[in-house]
């Protein structure tokens, strides 16, 4: 990953603190957490099925927030936090297959903005 240029505001640790990081930003600061902490990434296999893993976790804390189930004592209830741990690998995986998700994202609204303009304002089910 490309050192960080922008004017970042940077945490005791030397990573951007996550109110100025942008998705860039985020790529390069987990590149940086994995050579220094982590050795090495996860295979992209592997990490696909770690993202499963988290996207499972995600949907468990919803089902029982929002849904019909309620949660164990011992369990997890924070939604933020399955969702920053699907973001992690998420950015693992964008690093490792040299994807840059902003322009990525950009390219998306772009997409969905040409293609569905009209297609939701129309929709009769959402008025």
């Amino acid at each position: 990953m490309a050192n960080i240029k922008n004017k970042v505001t940077m945490n005791n640790d030397n990573y951007p603190t996550a109110a100025s990081m942008t998705l860039r930003e985020a790529q390069t600061a987990v590149d940086k957490w994995i050579k220094e902490y982590g050795v090495r990434y996860f295979s992209e296999l592997t990490n696909m099925a770690c993202l499963t893993e988290e996207v499972g976790e995600l949907a468990r804390v919803i089902a029982r927030k929002y849904g019909d189930q309620s949660f164990k004592e011992s369990e997890n209830t924070s939604l933020g936090e399955e969702m920053a741990d699907v973001l992690w690998v998420l950015l693992c995986l964008a690093n490792q297959t040299g994807t840059d998700l902003g322009e990525e994202l950009r390219r998306s609204f772009e997409k969905k903005t040409k293609r569905d303009c009209n297609r939701h304002i129309n929709n009769p089910k959402l008025k």
